[in-house]
């Protein structure tokens, strides 16, 4: 007769037949010692002997069972040796239980290398139950939804998150498409993307992702292109305009001087759209660019052809002020430097009216940071204006900067060089009183000059 024991829901062979023919064999012994001794002494002396095996017997079993039952109180240490026939029982137990804890440390490992991976994803994780409660989320959902899963698990998930187009979306069958959730939390605003997804036997998976930048910047593509639009269609309609008053007008209508200003109206107009493209890929090649590549560049040729340039643009109309100290010079990408220097320049021209100061300065200052800054006298700019100022296409004057040609991008690309060279673009202004547009560099891109610029 085979017989087994259930542990676990699983069936571990015994060997309970042997222990029990051991038994009746010490028995019988013990039964043949008191009667061959009862047959000699008598049968008095044989049955003693009989009783007293048997007490033996019972006493060896209670301490081996004794034994046995402090093991059960820590069964993670081996089953105590020798307790007689238990020791085939306990073996296969305690081989069975030591598998067990394995198989139990391997899936709790397992466990814990999912709750890492979870914790490590860029996105938002949660697990819900059928009712959603929240059962578990990952650092980032808990940002994400202003979770606290040690006061928050347990609860619905409808009691935190309250919007009504989220209670409606959780209350969907199926969920093809995510939820765009708008969400306020400590004055800042963000966009959620929501997605629930079911797994198990009435569980579910929600997954947060942070959109908003990625909405912003959409925002600020579609901005761009209807800037870009509007800014081409001005001089696009004036050209047009003047080309069909050529095309359709007989060439005695118009005089030599009548001609003369329509083309000269025509090229001015061309400029600006050619001034506004090559503004345009300036900015496009800064964002672009992975990397700077840093030479040692001469700022005293640079500021003295933009100053140049400038004074070509005022074409006499303003007094230049030059402060340039000819032996400073820092460590940069020259092209993009002459790109910022100059526009904060025109800029100035643009905004001054005539017999107004211009002052150019490039000093090191008293801690020991390089400086650019060009000052002037024009009509300056309101404080809630500032903040607005290198955004692109953003004028204080449309009207002022279009007469003098602006494209509205030279701020933008003055503060896109001044980050690209660790740089910081300060500007300070009062209406009617002036501007002031000041680079200041970091004191580690200073560089001595090179030998052409010493011997100049």
């Amino acid at each position: 007769m085979a017989i087994s024991i259930q542990y676990a829901g699983q069936d571990i062979d015994s060997p309970l037949p042997d222990n029990m023919s051991k038994t009746f064999v010490s028995v019988a012994l013990w039964a043949f010692s008191g009667w061959l001794l009862g047959t000699w002494l008598g049968a008095a002396t044989g049955w003693a002997v009989f009783a007293m095996g048997l007490l033996i017997m019972v006493l060896v079993s209670g301490r081996q069972l004794s034994r046995i039952v402090r093991w059960t109180q820590d069964i993670d240490k081996p089953p105590p040796p020798s307790v007689g026939p238990w020791d085939e029982i306990l073996a296969p137990i305690y081989r069975k239980l030591k598998q067990n804890r394995i198989d139990l440390q391997e899936r709790q490992r397992s466990l814990h290398r999912a709750i890492l991976a979870a914790e490590a994803l860029p996105d938002g994780a949660m697990t819900l139950d059928q009712d959603m409660t929240l059962q578990w989320c990952n650092q980032v959902a808990a940002e994400h939804l202003s979770l606290n899963l040690e006061m928050d698990r347990g609860h619905s998930i409808l009691h935190i998150v309250r919007a009504p187009e989220f209670a409606h979306y959780t209350q969907q069958t199926s969920w093809d498409k995510p939820l765009l959730l708008h969400l306020k939390h400590l004055g800042r605003e963000r966009l959620l993307q929501l997605h629930l997804a079911p797994y198990g036997a009435g569980q579910y998976l929600m997954v947060t992702r942070d959109v908003t930048l990625i909405e912003r910047l959409e925002n600020t593509r579609k901005d761009f292109v209807a800037n870009v639009s509007h800014e081409l269609r001005t001089p696009l309609t004036v050209l047009t305009g003047f080309l069909e008053t050529l095309h359709d007008m007989p060439e005695t209508a118009l005089n030599t001087e009548q001609r003369q200003h329509y083309l000269t109206l025509m090229m001015e107009q061309a400029d600006n759209m050619q001034a506004l493209v090559a503004d345009l890929l300036t900015l496009s090649a800064l964002e672009s660019s992975p990397s700077l590549d840093s030479q040692p560049v001469p700022m005293n040729e640079l500021i003295q052809t933009a100053l140049t340039q400038s004074q070509a643009l005022s074409a006499g109309q303003h007094r230049f002020v030059a402060h340039i100290d000819a032996k400073l010079n820092i460590s940069g990408c020259a092209t993009e430097l002459a790109s910022a220097i100059s526009n904060l320049l025109s800029n100035a021209v643009r905004y001054t009216a005539p017999g107004g100061t211009i002052t150019v300065n490039w000093q090191r200052h008293a801690d020991g940071r390089p400086r650019y800054w060009v000052q002037d006298t024009g009509i300056g700019i309101a404080k809630q204006n500032i903040p607005r100022l290198t955004e692109r296409f953003f004028r204080v004057d449309r009207g002022r900067s279009r007469q003098t040609g602006g494209t509205g991008l030279g701020l933008a690309i003055a503060k896109h060089v001044a980050m690209r060279h660790q740089a910081e673009l300060e500007i300070t202004s009062e209406p009617g009183r002036g501007s002031t547009f000041t680079i200041v560099f970091p004191k580690n891109r200073l560089c001595e000059a090179s030998a052409q610029q010493h011997a100049a």
